[in-house]
């Protein structure tokens, strides 16, 4: 597999002037360096040591997320998300440059088609915020931009293919692209008669809430099939005020509000924690979706928790939530046909239930 291009050569250049969004201006002066980020939250850099194979993929945070982390604090949940550690530089069994094979899943530049009914386009290799367990993290972007000189190859596949119902807007994160080329792209899929559910993939309206404005709103509100948000937030700690706004704007225009998240030692890996998440969530208007056991990508078997462990936590969840409060526990298995539950327990080549537990 080919190793992609550096990942801050694919960060967006966003002239600032008069007349850019609020939000396109924060982008652009996000904070892209360990010293500043630690000057900011007065943290002593001795307390810090850095990995060395981290240049791929650099720090990156905006300030809106920033001011949600503890001062002084290096083990904040927040900043334990973003803040690369020397442990990514550890080789561990079976995490890999690309742990979900997606480069086999690719049918068009940009274009993978994994399960039946759908398929996903990753339109930009940019995001706001740099994950350090981001599955994609090694993901060759150069190659995979359906909207640089693919756009047409990409649309005629799912022309041709009338069973996929449903394009997933990914990357990267589509949001970091202007509501222009967003608006344009979803009306050339919503011409596309079997395609009736367009769903984006996000963690620009918990990391910078100002994204959701009105240009936003004006084409998913409009948009004539369903619009399906799937937003990224891992610690009850990210949903603050802005974000609640943020969120409560997107579900008013019609919007259907899902949330994802990944499990992780030392962040969200406590029962009170994810309890607090989910009901802060659900205040907001938005559904718990998945917890994700980690995906094994290369640099991030530290966040790793194990089965046993995600398990236990969602038996406490159960026993303290409604049902639908309570998020899908899954992992992605290469070749499936999608997502795989973990609980109740089950054997992925039988299907059959070894762990009793409530559905």
């Amino acid at each position: 597999m080919e190793i992609p291009l550096k990942m801050a050569a694919i960060i967006p250049r966003i002239e600032q002037h008069e007349h850019a969004p609020a939000w396109q201006c924060a982008l652009a002066q996000a904070i892209g360096s360990v010293d500043e980020l630690l000057n900011l939250l007065q943290i002593d850099p001795g307390q810090y040591r850095g990995p060395t194979l981290a240049a791929d993929f650099p720090l990156r945070v905006p300030h809106s997320f920033a001011a949600r982390m503890e001062p002084g604090n290096i083990d904040d949940p927040l900043l334990r998300q973003v803040l690369p550690l020397p442990a990514e530089d550890l080789a561990a069994p079976g995490y890999l440059p690309d742990p979900l094979a997606e480069q086999e899943a690719i049918a068009t530049p940009g274009l993978l088609h994994k399960y039946h009914g759908r398929a996903l386009l990753t339109v930009t290799g940019a995001c706001a915020i740099h994950c350090r367990y981001c599955f994609r993290r090694h993901f060759p972007y150069s190659d995979a931009n359906p909207l640089a000189a693919h756009r047409d190859q990409a649309l005629a596949y799912l022309r041709s293919h009338e069973e996929i119902t449903e394009v997933i807007l990914s990357g990267g994160d589509p949001l970091v692209l202007p509501d222009s080329r967003l608006r344009e792209l979803a009306a050339q899929l919503a011409a596309i008669p079997h395609i009736t559910t367009l769903r984006l993939h996000t963690r620009l309206p918990v990391v910078l809430p100002a994204r959701v404005d009105g240009q936003l709103l004006e084409w998913t509100g409009n948009h004539p099939g369903q619009m399906v948000v799937v937003i990224h937030c891992n610690h009850p700690n990210e949903i603050n005020a802005d974000v609640v706004a943020a969120l409560q704007r997107l579900a008013q225009a019609g919007v259907t509000l899902l949330n994802q998240s990944v499990l992780m030692k030392g962040i969200n890996d406590r029962a009170d924690t994810l309890k607090e998440m989910c009901e802060s969530l659900f205040a907001a208007g938005v559904l718990p979706y998945y917890l994700h056991q980690l995906d094994r990508v290369q640099g991030a078997a530290h966040f790793e928790v194990s089965d046993a462990r995600a398990r236990e936590l969602i038996q406490q969840l159960h026993g303290t939530l409604p049902g639908y409060l309570v998020p899908r526990l899954v992992r992605e298995i290469p070749g499936l046909p999608g997502k795989w539950p973990l609980w109740p327990e089950r054997d992925h080549t039988t299907g059959r239930q070894t762990i009793p537990g409530l559905i």
